[in-house]
């Protein structure tokens, strides 16, 4: 028999990687691409999906967002991938997301993000800002009796739209705006000897004063050691990231950082069967039982599983009837629960509060009692408490206002 492009096309269900592998993110992304891999190679040494063999397709991004937005173009129209697993900044995924949503793909998006979105072709892994932002605030002012507020970022849309959610929240629980400042530094950046020196005189006045950090990519590497340098400890001014987990602080001398603190859905750290059989695979599929493991990976690993089993239930990789069979999927999460797809295409998530470590692990100081389902809509910004996404029927809808009763964008007819 004469193989074809078409039957050999045929052959495999192929799965696009969308991650920066060059820039400022592969700091960050590279490792979520290795993840990528691992899980496909294991989904084929248990006899693949549908009787087919997954075929990863890799593509470099390199920090770039418009080139997102092409490499997409690419894995759907080129290589016609049935799944893309990527994207980590929010300037990314809104780069994405039109050819996404044209060219009628899925993308399953696994980091932290703020919110204001749903999209019937993207499924949100990461925690949304109520399963993040919100408890990591709470955590701040109920238990260290946080006064004063400096929420520093990096200058795009994810930073942006949470800080204005913080803000929105701080001022609804009586903090004065004197008592918030907020400051935003480009993708890499180096020099924040200043930035710096400005949260010591804030942080002066008198108040218990703490940093939310929104800093992406590899501009957290000189944000530390200058706190460090300047000598901000943990004991007076601590710092609770979004963005920094186990893979970041590998990268830098942690001992300056012990009791600065993350908030997260997962952690290394955390001793479950699950967890020790997850980092006992991934040091072995990537040579070392030096490489860490971290939140943004376990939202790979989830998504990864749920599209698995929504394609099984499915009985095809059809991207229409995928989709409607993910709501309701549930997978085992590696902190001891388990994950449900919600109808707005979020998961549940327990919400974790973890203290940087010596050895660049994170100590748990505080975790919900249940699973938080994430929201799509704040409850905290006038344009969007009115709003709920729900991608089942009879909705259909990603924007549905139930005030006025109408779906404000587009809906799955």
């Amino acid at each position: 028999m004469v193989m074809t492009a078409l039957t050999a096309q045929a052959e495999t269900i192929k799965v696009g990687v969308l991650h920066s592998l060059s820039g400022t993110m592969a700091i960050s992304e590279t490792t979520l691409k290795d993840t990528m891999l691992m899980l496909i190679e294991e989904q084929n040494r248990k006899g693949g999906l549908l009787g087919k063999q997954l075929e990863p397709v890799v593509v470099d991004p390199a920090s770039n967002w418009p080139l997102f937005a092409e490499r997409t173009r690419e894995l759907l129209e080129q290589h016609q991938v049935d799944a893309i697993f990527g994207c980590w900044t929010s300037v990314s995924r809104k780069s994405v997301l039109p050819v996404v949503e044209e060219l009628n793909g899925i993308l399953f998006y696994p980091v932290q993000y703020e919110g204001e979105e749903s999209s019937r072709n993207v499924f949100y892994t990461g925690a949304a800002p109520n399963q993040q932002a919100i408890p990591a605030v709470d955590y701040l002012k109920d238990e260290l009796g946080i006064q004063r507020w400096v929420l520093a970022g990096t200058d795009y849309v994810y930073p942006r739209t949470t800080n204005r959610i913080l803000e929105a929240y701080l001022k609804a629980n009586g903090v004065a705006e004197e008592d918030i400042l907020v400051n935003y530094t480009p993708f890499g950046h180096a020099d924040w000897q200043n930035i710096v020196a400005d949260i010591k005189r804030f942080g002066s006045a008198g108040k218990k004063t703490a940093v939310v950090s929104t800093i992406n990519g590899d501009a957290n590497v000189p944000f530390y050691r200058e706190l460090g340098n300047q000598g901000v400890s943990a004991e007076d001014i601590p710092v609770i990231a979004f963005s920094v987990g186990e893979e970041e602080l590998s990268g830098i001398d942690t001992g300056p950082l012990v009791g600065h603190m993350a908030a997260w859905n997962y952690f290394m750290s955390e001793e479950t069967p699950e967890n020790e059989a997850f980092i006992n695979a991934w040091h072995k599929f990537i040579g070392s039982t030096d490489r860490v493991t971290n939140d943004p990976m376990e939202a790979h690993y989830i998504g990864f599983n749920m599209w698995v089993k929504a394609v099984e239930a499915a009985g095809t990789t059809d991207t229409d009837k995928v989709i409607d069979a993910m709501v309701g999927i549930t997978v085992p999460n590696l902190t001891g629960g388990v994950a449900t797809m919600l109808p707005n295409h979020h998961i549940t998530k327990p919400v974790l509060i973890g203290e940087i470590q010596d050895d660049g692990q994170f100590l748990t100081v505080s975790r919900t009692d249940e699973l938080v389902p994430g929201d799509a809509w704040s409850d905290y910004l006038d344009g969007s408490k009115d709003l709920i996404a729900d991608w089942t029927a009879p909705l259909r809808c990603g924007n549905y206002n139930k005030v006025t009763q109408a779906c404000l964008g587009a809906s799955a007819e």
